[in-house]
This record gives C-alpha cells, sequence and structure tokens, in this order.
C-alpha cells in the first residue's frame, strides 16, 4: 500500500528552517490500522498530509501502490485522491447550507456519478453509519457526533482504498468518541480499508493495531499485541 522512503520536509519560518518531517521511513500494509501520536508541532498532522496527497515533501518518496505521489501532476494527484483516498477532520468541514445527503455527495462529484446515483449511494452511506433518517438535514441541525457521522459517510462513499482521520474525536465529548470510533473500526473492518489516523488521545492509541509517534519529525513505529 505505502511506502515513505527518506521523506523530509521543511519549512521556512523567519530565519529558522524547521526540519517537520526529517528522514521519516515508514510501511504500511493493505488494511493496516495506524495510529499516530506525539506532541502539538512533532510532524503528525503533516505526515498524514504527505499520505493524502494534500502536501508533497521537500525530498524522498511517498509511493502509493507503486505510484510515487511526490513526483504526480497536479491533475494526476487530485484523481488519486478523489478516487483512492477518504478524509474525515477534526472540525467536521461540512458545506452548512447542504442537507446531509447533499454532503456526502459532493465526494461523487469529481468522480462523474450521474445525480441519481449519487443520491442513491449517498442515501446508503448514511445509513450505514446510522443516519438514514436524517438525510434531509443541515448540519446546524445535527449534534456534532452526527456531523462527524456524516463525514465520515462522505469520506467512505467513493469506496475509497484509504481513510485518512485527522483528529476525528477531538470536538467530541468521551461518550460521543467511543461512538465514534466505534463507527471508524466498524467501516475499516467492512470496507476493508487502510485506516491511518491523526490523534492526541492515549485512549484511543491504547487500542491501535500499529502506533507510530512522531517528535521532531523522526518516527518510531511499534505493533500493539493487545490490540
Amino acid at each position: 500500500m505505502y511506502d515513505l522512503r527518506n521523506v523530509t520536509k521543511r519549512y521556512i519560518k523567519g530565519k529558522e528552517t524547521v526540519h517537520a518531517l526529517d528522514g521519516i521511513d515508514l510501511t504500511i500494509g493493505d488494511g493496516d490500522r495506524l495510529v499516530i501520536q506525539g506532541p502539538t508541532g512533532g510532524g503528525k498532522s503533516t505526515l498524514l498530509q504527505m499520505l493524502g496527497g494534500l502536501d508533497r515533501p521537500t525530498s524522498g518518496e511517498v509511493v502509493l501502490d507503486g505510484t510515487d505521489l511526490a513526483k504526480l501532476p497536479e491533475a494526476r494527484l487530485t484523481r488519486v485522491r478523489s478516487e483512492n483516498i477518504g478524509f474525515v477532520f477534526q472540525s467536521f468541514n461540512l458545506i452548512p447550507t447542504l442537507t446531509a445527503q447533499e454532503n456526502v455527495e459532493t465526494a461523487l462529484v469529481p468522480l462523474g456519478v450521474k445525480a441519481r446515483d449519487r443520491r442513491e449511494q449517498a442515501a446508503e452511506a448514511l445509513k450505514s453509519v446510522g443516519l438514514g433518517e436524517r438525510l434531509g438535514h443541515l448540519p446546524s441541525e445535527l449534534s456534532g457526533g452526527q456531523q462527524q457521522r456524516v463525514a465520515i459517510a462522505r469520506a467512505l462513499v467513493k469506496k475509497p482504498k484509504v481513510l485518512l482521520a485527522d483528529e476525528p474525536t477531538g470536538n467530541l465529548d468521551e461518550g460521543m468518541r467511543d461512538e465514534i470510533m466505534d463507527v471508524l473500526e466498524r467501516m475499516w473492518k467492512e470496507h476493508g480499508l487502510t485506516f491511518i489516523m491523526v490523534t492526541h488521545d492515549s485512549a484511543i492509541a491504547k487500542k491501535a493495531q500499529r502506533l507510530a509517534t512522531i517528535r521532531k519529525g523522526k518516527i518510531t513505529v511499534r505493533e500493539n499485541a493487545g490490540a
């Protein structure tokens, strides 16, 4: 699935060079569930952006299924993201003027799916995350947990190979956190996804199949035998 080779990302901040990623080597297999932890500014979100093709490394290779994302023209990279990678963010990123169903449909528009098929597939995706009765509701009419379920449905409606989640429970209380994690883990198993998540939550990290820790741009990975 993923093979990262000596990936670096440097930013210029004033007169200082920030090494967000500093020689990252990482392999992530098909169907893996990897949790990424680390202090603020340690590089974890930068790594997730590399995996999602949202940013390019300063140097090194980010290989997904044999293709180096770092070298793709922007049009092809956009296509890879649209077809193969689903994203879930802490802030949900829903369009406030669209209903739950319409928000989910937006993931299918770049793929050229016809309007009728989009509606049907979006409705089915929302049913799969327990929102079959909320298709016509606006984000403002939904709780935080329900909004995150819409975001999960949007990420999965296109049937991606990879699900990337950046602090998906960061805006939720403990009870809702557990519900959303149950949904994400069920989707991971049912869809055979490669699931990669950034979190600050140690309770989530303890249950990870694999745990990557990033500090000052350096990564260590360990297997969690109890997961």
